[in-house]
């Protein structure tokens, strides 16, 4: 009977246990979906709205600037009066303008220039030409002293930049300028990536997305104002037939934030790297659904060039997480050491103590 009551109680405890990894792999790729699902469907609004032959509302610029301060109104209701979030206790005001404000000068640059390519190159084209941002994060990186040259590391990312580069040998609607506003979006989101870095993680300042909105999304909309006031505001007052779509912009607004809102969930509920191989489902999803349903051109040559590079993201994701497990298997093996050493030193204290007392006896 105790040898039954114990399989039994056995039994349970594996459905149970196997119970609970389920709900968590099921939350996991919830995360995961929601994720792709908004990141695609920013893309493809932003395309929408930008392109001429679409809803031809060709002002980057100006669809910037509503997202940061529809991001910045939200950012500032969770963090202050909600209070979902807390804000880190060392950002001072002379920290935030040597650091948050050269970060937000960056990212409202790469915001305009990659929100600007969608007018003239194809959605899949412009999924492919994001594939160099491993190849421009590490080039800063190592130029900056962050990251450490190895000759593999570097092969790698040649490799990565050959497929780019053959995928844009191949591209039907190759357009010189559109390629220049992606990869100049490309080279300063790297640098905003590793000034983060630079700036405020190696000060013990870790910035979730919902903070990085609240500080960074003003800085974005001031430094986007004073381009908009002299490229796009004098083309606007000549359209007099140009209105407010609060329903488009507004939902295309609330995608962006959600977007935001999905990343801190993923992030935080699962790692990094699965938003790294979820970005690659969503490329290619995105490139296909570019195929399919937007008739974007996408050639035998797109495809081999995009597969070459992809193979070397994927190459560099999978060396980064065997770095991430060796440095923290490291860290646990000196744990360890220090937890012997430590033991050592009480028995050597306590046998020194023990001698003491035999003395004074």
């Amino acid at each position: 009977m105790a040898a039954a009551s114990s399989t039994t109680a056995g039994s349970s405890g594996a459905g149970a246990l196997s119970e609970g990894i389920m709900k968590k792999i099921i939350l996991s790729y919830t995360y995961v979906a929601i994720w792709i699902f908004l990141s695609f469907t920013v893309i493809v609004y932003n395309k929408y709205i930008l392109d001429p032959k679409l809803y031809n509302f060709p002002f980057p610029i100006s669809l910037t600037m509503i997202h940061m301060l529809f991001c910045s109104t939200l950012a500032f209701v969770l963090v202050r009066l909600v209070r979902l979030v807390d804000l880190p206790a060392a950002m001072s005001r002379s920290l935030y303008l040597r650091s948050v404000v050269p970060i937000g000068a960056l990212y409202s640059l790469s915001l305009w220039l990659s929100n600007s390519a969608y007018i003239y190159l194809s959605v899949s084209f412009i999924q492919m030409l994001k594939a160099l941002m491993p190849v421009a994060v590490y080039s800063i990186g190592v130029s900056l002293r962050k990251e450490q040259f190895r000759s593999n590391t570097m092969m790698n990312m040649v490799s990565i930049s050959l497929g780019v580069a053959i995928a844009a040998y191949g591209e039907a609607r190759f357009d010189v300028w559109g390629v220049g506003l992606q990869l100049g979006a490309v080279a300063f989101e790297a640098t905003r990536l590793v000034l983060i870095q630079v700036l405020l993680s190696s000060k013990g300042i870790n910035l979730n997305p919902i903070t990085s909105l609240y500080y960074v999304a003003p800085c974005c909309f001031l430094f986007l104002s004073v381009p908009w006031l002299l490229v796009e505001l004098p083309v606007l007052r000549e359209k007099s037939s140009f209105h407010v779509d609060f329903l488009v912009f507004g939902t295309n607004s609330f995608c962006a934030f959600a977007l935001n809102l999905a990343v801190f969930l993923l992030v935080g509920k699962t790692s990094a790297l699965t938003m790294n191989v979820a970005g690659v489902v969503k490329d290619w999803l995105l490139i296909a659904f570019s195929w399919s349903v937007i008739k974007d051109t996408v050639t035998t040559v797109n495809l081999i060039g995009y597969v070459l590079a992809f193979l070397g993201v994927a190459y560099y994701n999978h060396a980064k997480l065997q770095a991430m497990k060796a440095k923290e298997a490291q860290k646990s093996k000196a744990g360890e050491v220090d937890e012997e050493a430590a033991k050592l030193l009480e028995e050597r204290e306590g046998e020194t103590g023990a001698k003491k007392l035999e003395s004074q006896d």
